[in-house]
């Protein structure tokens, strides 16, 4: 009996009978994180990091929840789990158990490069390693978050110039918040749309220091968006909500935004290639610093990174999940074309 399974409820260790990130309901769930394909409603018991469980309380509605400390073992049934960081978001873990000696990792969603938010990225070794594969192709390789931010800036001072608002979009949890902490607060008013507000009392209400921010409201006036930077959810992009901000300049931060395409589509004026994932180099270096000798690929590229591994020698199989990595942040509410055609667009990539 492996230690680990794939079943159509999810992820299953079956000598202690529970399941890692599930995606239907089931008796007991150990989670790694927030984003919805990840922490989705109606399991009955429900374990994670004590700095993740905020904001799934918030999002699932939970009365209870379970916590353990990173790095903390919790024994079931004789297997033992623990959390470590993933680097992801704000109390993201991968997931280690071990049992008889075996020992797998699932990695949930992570990333090597250290965010100034998140708790940083643990390397664990480990027999089986469970990774994703969202930008799981040579061409996606991330700049340093320090020059992304640096672009954003001068991008926020020349529409202030320009009597432009600007308004920047990203991903409701953890993207939004992470460009809270690295942008330069000083430039001018950061207004946020009411989701990030609501993701934002989650995190400060458990420490978490942001910069400080106004929720639009109905008495908003015009005149209170002159010159600021509003972050929203790209579900309002195109949506009548973002008409009040006229004449503003639409960006996009997104791993995604490394193809033309996915920023034309969008409508954007500027596209920010910051992802929340690993890229095609911290990949690989991921797989191979964990010593693992067989490794299951998940949401994203699966069959081409699998196929990579392959002909380097390290055993490796695609399997397939409801989780969605970064395509979640680009269908908030719109569509999936941008990585239906991930692949035909790779000759299509920012320089």
């Amino acid at each position: 009996m492996a230690l680990l399974e794939f079943t159509d409820s999810g992820i299953y260790c079956p000598q202690a009978n529970v399941y890692l990130d599930p995606w239907k309901p089931v008796d007991r769930a150990l989670i790694t994180h927030g984003h919805s394909d990840h922490a989705s409603w109606g399991h009955k018991y429900y374990l994670c990091t004590s700095s993740a469980a905020p904001v799934i309380r918030h999002r699932l509605k939970l009365d209870t929840i379970e916590t353990a400390d990173y790095g903390k073992p919790v024994y079931i049934a004789g297997v033992q789990f623990s959390f470590h960081p993933a680097g992801h978001i704000p109390g993201s873990a991968q997931i280690r158990v071990e049992h008889n000696g075996e020992v797998w990792v699932f990695t949930g969603d992570y990333k090597l490069e250290p965010d100034g938010l998140s708790e940083p990225f643990e390397l664990v070794k480990c027999h089986t390693f469970i990774t994703e594969s969202t930008f799981g192709l040579p061409v996606y390789n991330w700049r340093p978050q320090r020059e992304i931010f640096d672009e954003i800036n001068a991008w926020w001072r020349q529409n202030q110039a320009e009597g432009k608002v600007s308004v920047l979009a990203g991903y409701t949890l953890g993207k939004s918040q992470r460009l809270l902490r690295n942008i330069d607060s000083s430039i001018g008013k950061i207004i946020v749309h009411g989701a990030v507000d609501a993701v934002n009392q989650v995190m400060q209400q458990q420490g978490i220091s942001l910069p400080e921010t106004h929720r639009v409201t109905k008495e908003s006036k015009k005149q209170d968006f002159a010159g600021a930077l509003v972050l929203c959810p790209p579900s309002a992009v195109g949506s009548p909500w973002i008409r009040r901000f006229l004449p503003y300049s639409l960006g996009i931060a997104s791993g995604w935004m490394r193809l033309r395409g996915a920023r034309r589509r969008r409508g954007a004026d500027r596209g920010f290639a910051l992802s929340d994932h690993v890229d095609w180099k911290s990949l690989n270096t991921a797989v191979k610093e964990t010593g693992a000798e067989r490794v299951f690929v998940t949401h994203g590229y699966s069959e081409v990174f699998s196929h990579w591994l392959n002909e380097t020698g390290i055993e490796a199989h695609p399997v397939k999940t409801t989780y969605e990595g970064e395509l979640g942040e680009m269908i908030e509410g719109t569509d999936k074309a941008v990585t239906e055609e991930g692949i035909s667009l790779a000759d299509n990539i920012e320089s």
